[in-house]
């Protein structure tokens, strides 16, 4: 089984995975290998333990053991409560039949988040860019797991240069994103994350467009000199005000021009409307490795806009 640690679900149809949640006999290679397993969880009992759904065998993670932080109070009991009928890591420390005669498992999902943090996590450098999957969104951000269920938070305003009135507009629960650090404060276990830096720059992306084109956008900000309109995630144009349109509408929209130097893009809004269309996937400019600096703004633009890792 490999040796990254995954945003959970990231293992659960693996080959390696299946042949350890098989039966008993696979839960012991586990258990004696010190892999990480994955499986859904199916219920939390009054006592907050969860059972594991592993065909044969009855797992269970005992409440101290469905986190970091759940014996010490540092973390509340929801953190283990809204795993029910998802994907769940763990670690087998026993496998054993029960009174009745019944296979039973001993998890542990506190001992693979302990080792992930360990082992992966206080490796990480700011600038590193990693996996996460988006597992809750709040208006003041996105809450990602940065792998093993170890939870990180995006601020809305390292999401996108593209400004947003909610993480709802760019991301949506359960979607697999790249995040990168910023900082990993091995005290306390705090990562904090960023976004933006992922999605181009200004150059990158308004190469994409020209003058005269007329493109789809969505109007992000109304504001009293102007129409803000996202072309891209990482690149708006301002269009002249009009009566008729509204935050969160699509529009098609005509350019003027773009103005490298000023890092502007003019735009005159053709028509705007309510839509639901399917969200695209995230171009991400950048992958993999780790970036020292970012710079937004084109070189010969006055108005500097960069990120220091």
């Amino acid at each position: 089984m490999t040796k990254k640690y995954y945003p959970e679900g990231g293992l659960l149809e693996t080959r390696e995975n299946l042949e350890y949640c098989k039966d008993a006999a696979g839960l012991q290679r586990a258990a004696e290998t010190g892999a990480i397993v994955e499986a859904r969880a199916v219920i939390c009992d009054s006592a907050h333990n969860l059972i594991v759904d592993l065909g044969e065998v009855r797992g269970i993670i005992p409440r101290e053991e469905g986190a970091i932080g759940i014996s010490d109070g540092s973390v509340r009991d929801i953190a283990v409560i809204s795993r029910v009928n998802k994907c769940v890591c763990f670690k087998v420390r026993r496998v054993y039949k029960n009174e009745a005669g019944r296979w039973e498992a001993l998890l542990s999902r506190r001992i693979a988040q302990e080792e992930c943090f360990n082992r992966y996590l206080y490796t990480l450098m700011p600038g590193d860019i990693i996996d996460a999957k988006v597992t809750h969104l709040e208006p003041f951000g996105a809450f990602v797991d940065v792998g093993c269920g170890i939870p990180s938070l995006i601020p809305i305003d390292a999401i996108s240069i593209s400004r947003i009135s909610h993480p709802s507009d760019r991301f949506t629960v359960g979607q697999d994103i790249k995040a990168i650090i910023r900082e990993v404060d091995c005290f306390s276990g705090r990562i904090t994350l960023s976004h933006k830096e992922l999605l181009g720059t200004w150059e990158e992306n308004a190469q994409n467009f020209s003058a005269g084109d007329t493109v789809a956008g969505i109007i992000r900000s109304i504001e009293s000199y102007g129409i803000f309109v996202e072309l891209t995630p990482n690149l708006a144009g301002l269009a002249e005000l009009r009566e008729d349109v509204a935050v969160g509408q699509h529009a098609s929209v005509y350019i003027k021009s773009l103005i490298p130097e000023k890092m502007k893009v003019k735009l005159i809004i053709i028509d705007s409307f309510d839509a639901h269309f399917r969200t695209p996937p995230l171009n991400y400019f950048l992958k993999s490795g780790n970036i020292g600096s970012w710079t937004y703004s084109p070189e010969r633009c006055s108005k500097v806009i960069e990120t220091v890792f």
